[in-house]
């Protein structure tokens, strides 16, 4: 084992010493490294020097920024996997629920829908191991069910009106991860795109979901990257070609060491330049080739958008192609190179900024390193009032900066500020709908309510549309809910519920939804609130 440990930082020392060959080797550079060798031959006791040597890479890396990072095996696996838009399983959404996992969706085409599970279904024991009924995370469970390609995994099934359990062998296969998590029309003419994340694929699922939403009587367009934390460069700058014309700048990034590098649009996008809403009238911007004028376009965002969301944003609000909606994003734009080390872990390590067309640093203010300050920041949005006035936040001249077409303020410093601010909602917020949040009370009813009648809900309304204009959650649900807070020992106060009464109810219906109809339903009635 030793031996085994010892070639692993022989690797390391190797790989670091490569690096330093490829730059410059500096004394401090032989200095660690020689230190790693005293240790590793002259300590008293006997060492984990596999574990030393990653202790000591993340005390370096934590130094520098707040996105330099090292990333052991299993997190370049978790990193890798919604990025590349594909994993190894069984293909399910599933819910933990009362030590039951209860399946929620099943991927079209993927291996659990082609044997005959079915939404709704609770799975008891996988490869005859006892699941249901044990406390067991959701970490655990989706370790049980991955795995390789063509291998094998037997779960048995409880399922609604079925006396006894039913065996399902499930043979494992690549299982696409969806970027787009929904895509449809508001009304007649304006469609609405929520997009997740920037993954490999992220480009093409939003160019076929506007091609879709082109052909249902598309005008004018919102694109909702809330709570989106980001991604691919690339991808980002291949959704930003859609709205833009040709040879237009999309973003740059720069740093000590990497040298100014742009990327541009290119080809003709779906929704080009055309109508732009600014200031609350409309102008016209440039129109797309063969004079095919496109409309309006809004991007939606908030403190959860970050990266490549922010490149995106940042692009459309520079070039005045539409206006950005919500609240001031994360802040993240730093650039990192990913460098695979022997062992199969990874460094990511920040080489650049990132920079919007008009110069703006998306990223916001540090002072190295992983400072608690620097976590703290949505802490100190709140404190500052940033999350309910927008004239609490205050930018210098130096951050001033103007837009390419309309010559409009805009500013850097950290994040893009919207040109329409949108501001926390706290007047249905209260401490008894945080707690049933918390405990999973309101997700838990919805799926008992699914669950018992799942026939009758999919007969009585066979369309989404006709659930979302006709289905009301009903008295005896809120009993329900009621009783679960009692054994959950959470105090119901009334008067909180009659205030978050009306936001419970379109969560619950929309939780429905999600499960009766797919994972876009849950977008498609909840936006509307």
């Amino acid at each position: 084992m030793r031996l085994k440990k010892s070639i692993y930082v022989v690797l390391f020392l190797f790989s670091f010493s490569a690096l330093l060959a490829q730059s410059r080797v500096s004394p401090e550079g032989v200095k660690l490294e020689r230190t790693l060798r005293l240790i590793e031959n002259l300590y008293v006791e006997e060492v984990d020097n596999y574990h030393l040597t990653e202790v000591a890479i993340r005390a370096i890396l934590k130094e520098l920024d707040p996105h330099s990072s090292y990333l052991d095996k299993e997190e370049v696996k978790s990193m890798n996997e919604p990025l590349q838009g594909n994993f190894d399983g069984i293909g399910i959404s599933f819910n933990m629920l009362t030590d039951t996992l209860y399946v929620v969706e099943v991927i079209a085409g993927g291996p659990s829908q082609k044997v005959g599970l079915q939404a709704g279904d609770k799975i008891i024991f996988v490869n005859d191991t006892l699941i249901a009924g044990v406390e067991m995370n959701n970490q655990r469970v989706i370790k049980m069910l991955r795995g390789k390609k063509g291998t094998a995994v037997n779960v048995k099934v409880q399922r609604r009106g079925v006396a006894d359990l039913i065996d399902f062998k499930i043979v494992r296969d690549k299982i696409p991860i969806h970027s787009v998590d929904a895509a449809y029309m508001v009304n007649d003419s304006t469609g609405y795109l929520r997009l997740a994340r920037f993954g490999i694929h992220s480009g093409k699922e939003v160019k076929q979901s506007m091609a879709a939403l082109l052909t249902q009587g598309m005008k004018h367009m919102v694109l909702d990257l809330t709570g989106n934390g980001g991604g691919i460069l690339q991808t980002a700058s291949e959704i930003v070609d859609e709205f833009l014309g040709r040879n237009k700048l999309v973003v740059y990034t720069e740093g000590l060491n990497q040298p100014r590098m742009e990327l541009k649009t290119s080809a003709k996008g779906l929704f080009e330049e055309g109508e732009v809403w600014v200031d609350g009238r409309t102008t016209q911007n440039s129109r797309s080739k063969g004079g095919l004028e496109q409309g309006r376009l809004v991007v939606l965002v908030d403190e959860g958008s970050a990266s490549a969301s922010e490149i995106v944003a940042g692009a459309i609000q520079d070039w005045d192609r539409g206006v950005v909606v919500g609240r001031r994003t994360y802040g993240k734009g730093l650039v990192q190179r990913q460098v695979p080390l022997p062992d199969g872990t990874m460094i990511r390590l920040t080489v650049a900024n990132y920079y919007t067309p008009t110069g703006r640093s998306i990223q916001k203010p540090y002072e190295g390193g992983k400072t608690e300050e620097y976590h703290k920041d949505f802490i100190h949005r709140f404190e500052h009032g940033e999350m309910l006035h927008a004239d609490s936040i205050q930018f210098p001249d130096s951050l001033r900066f103007t837009t390419l077409i309309n010559k409009r303020e805009v500013y850097g410093g950290g994040g893009i500020m919207p040109d329409y601010f949108v501001p926390v909602d706290t007047t249905t917020l209260t401490n008894l709908h945080r707690d049933l949040i918390a405990k999973g009370l309101i997700n838990r009813v919805a799926i008992n309510e699914v669950d018992e009648h799942r026939a009758l809900l999919i007969n009585q309304f066979t369309t989404l549309e006709q659930y979302k204009e006709n289905y009301f959650v009903s008295d005896a649900m809120i009993e329900q809910l009621k009783q679960m807070a009692a054994a959950d020992k959470i105090e119901w106060n009334e008067d909180e519920y009659e205030q978050s009464r009306q936001l419970m109810g379109v969560q619950i219906k929309a939780l429905m939804g999600r499960d009766l109809y797919g994972a876009h339903a849950y977008f498609v009635v909840f936006n509307d609130e």
